[in-house]
């Protein structure tokens, strides 16, 4: 590709415009920004579009000759985006923008899965940390009610010292050593019914009682042992 642009074809800009008219208002195109040496007597022509929402495009008129000797001719006109121009994105037929919407929809199931399985984990750990500080629990709770060896079986000085308060308080019963059972005989029925025949006996004179007098010899008796 030759470096060098055909002067021939660098001139025919009136041409190259005309050429444009045919496709667009002569108020959309501007002036020459540039050229493209497409090869040998190949040469495209850059005008600037002035069209509003068009920025950065421009108009392109190729022109070529066969020789030195030949007239430009005009081969194609075109409005092409420039390096700055604000384009489409490139048409995607529908078959792939699908099959790329369902990848992106499996990717985000995959990550949601795998959130959900880390979520899970973590509850299972902090549920297993709660089961061992109730295990700890309870074994402090079991530890504390357990009594401490040989603390509960010695008596406590206080408990004695009542004792034997008590058995000090106690003092000389002045009964011991008497035998109810010989000294009181068992108490009748009747009395009076019991005394009848032995007045009637003795011409109705009632006899006092044995029963007093060995009461009162019985509290005499303990009263010298007392002494």
């Amino acid at each position: 590709m030759p470096d060098q642009a055909d002067p021939a074809l660098l001139a025919a800009v009136d041409q190259a415009r005309e050429a444009l008219l045919d496709i667009t208002p002569a108020g959309t195109v501007g002036e020459v920004v540039g050229h493209i040496v497409e090869g040998e007597h190949v040469l495209t022509l850059l005008f600037d579009c002035t069209m509003s929402g068009y920025p950065g495009w421009r108009w392109t008129v190729s022109l070529s000759r066969v020789d030195d000797d030949s007239l430009p001719s005009i081969l194609e006109t075109e409005l092409t985006p420039g390096d700055e121009a604000l384009v489409a994105p490139d048409w995607i037929p529908w078959s792939d923008r699908l099959a790329d919407y369902r990848t992106a929809q499996e990717l985000a199931a995959a990550v949601a899965a795998a959130e959900t399985l880390d979520t899970d984990d973590d509850d299972d750990d902090d549920d297993d940390d709660d089961d061992d500080e109730s295990e700890d629990d309870d074994e402090s709770d079991n530890d504390d009610d357990e009594p401490d060896d040989g603390e509960d079986d010695e008596p406590d000085d206080d408990s004695l010292a009542l004792d034997d308060d008590f058995d000090d308080d106690r003092g000389v019963d002045v009964l011991d050593g008497i035998d109810f059972g010989e000294v009181l005989p068992a108490p009748e029925l009747n009395p009076a019914e019991a005394d009848e025949p032995q007045a009637k006996a003795d011409g109705g004179a009632r006899r006092p009682p044995a029963k007093s007098r060995r009461r009162k010899v019985a509290l005499e008796e303990d009263s010298e042992r007392q002494g």
